[in-house]
């Protein structure tokens, strides 16, 4: 008998045995368990998910379409990469923002967040 390295001849584990020694046994004449049993936990498995990770993800990104659509010129925004800056243009995809004594053209997307609308008093 040949063994080569990294076989499961060798693989023995007294946890697995004795969860394996744990099961059931099979009864004979027994009918097994209906198929939609096995498919419950899948099912549970995939709403937490729905509701985990893709719910507040398509939420996030709807509520940020949101804050594109309101960008207006003279708004303050901070850009994703950190760039804080006044809106100069909009248009339909890209913006010109003033930072400083520089002017950028960004791309829409890169607004995380508005800090300061035009049309508010400053409190400052």
């Amino acid at each position: 008998m040949t063994t080569f390295v990294g076989s499961f001849d060798y693989m023995s584990s007294p946890i697995l045995n004795a969860l394996l020694a744990l099961a059931p046994p099979a009864q004979p004449g027994q009918a097994p368990p209906p198929v939609w049993t096995s498919m419950v936990p899948l099912v549970l498995l995939v709403v937490v998910f729905y509701f985990v990770l893709i719910r507040p993800q398509s939420k996030k990104a709807k509520e940020h379409a949101a804050l594109l659509k309101t960008v207006r010129r003279g708004d303050e925004v901070v850009t994703s990469g950190g760039i804080v800056g006044e809106v100069v243009t909009v248009k339909d995809k890209t913006l010109v923002v003033r930072s400083m004594d520089a002017k950028f053209e960004i791309n829409k997307a890169a607004i995380s967040e508005i800090s300061k609308r035009s049309g508010e008093s400053s409190e400052s």
